[in-house]
């Protein structure tokens, strides 16, 4: 599983980041969470505001900073 978070690095980007971490923590998978800042990059994902979460290149949420357990519902679709 690949899980990308789309934003500038705010703190809301970071926030979503750690709630991310602790989600897949603990459901016990095996992701990689991987940054991605550049704006082009993002606009790829046609998402017009950030912060973004993709997995496996579906984006699942953007907009805002998703708690660890609405987290958990999405990865175990």
């Amino acid at each position: 599983m690949k899980i990308k978070i789309l934003g500038s690095g705010c703190k809301s980007c970071i926030s979503l980041t750690e709630n991310t971490k602790e989600a897949v923590k603990k459901l016990g998978l095996n992701a990689e969470i991987v940054k991605v800042t550049n704006f082009a990059d993002i606009a790829a994902y046609d998402v017009m505001s950030t912060p973004a979460l993709v997995v496996d290149e579906k984006v699942v949420s953007f907009g805002k900073v998703l708690k660890p357990m609405e987290i958990e519902k999405l990865l175990q679709k």
